[in-house]
């Protein structure tokens, strides 16, 4: 009996766990207007392990060379409206 209800936790555990895993990851970065902030991580500047996140708007990332869309998925962080 208690091998059954251990098989029955283990394969709960896995289920929970395969579910979470296939979470749907955004394909862009959400939209907004000329005066929307997306926050976004960013290299921490050098000697330093401290995580950054800076909030530009689109147009202030495409002066840096950055793809909001592409980098948003692994990097955004939160959208402020202005």
């Amino acid at each position: 009996m208690a091998y059954k209800a251990l098989v029955a936790a283990v394969g709960l555990v896995m289920a929970t766990s395969a579910a979470a895993s296939t979470q749907p990851v955004p394909p862009a970065a959400p939209p907004g207007d000329a005066h929307t902030l997306y926050c976004m991580r960013v290299e921490a500047h050098t000697g330093s392990r401290i995580e950054t996140v800076e909030c530009w708007t689109r147009e202030e990332w495409a002066l840096g060379d950055v793809d909001v869309d592409k980098d948003w998925p692994e990097n955004g962080v939160r959208v402020l409206n202005g």
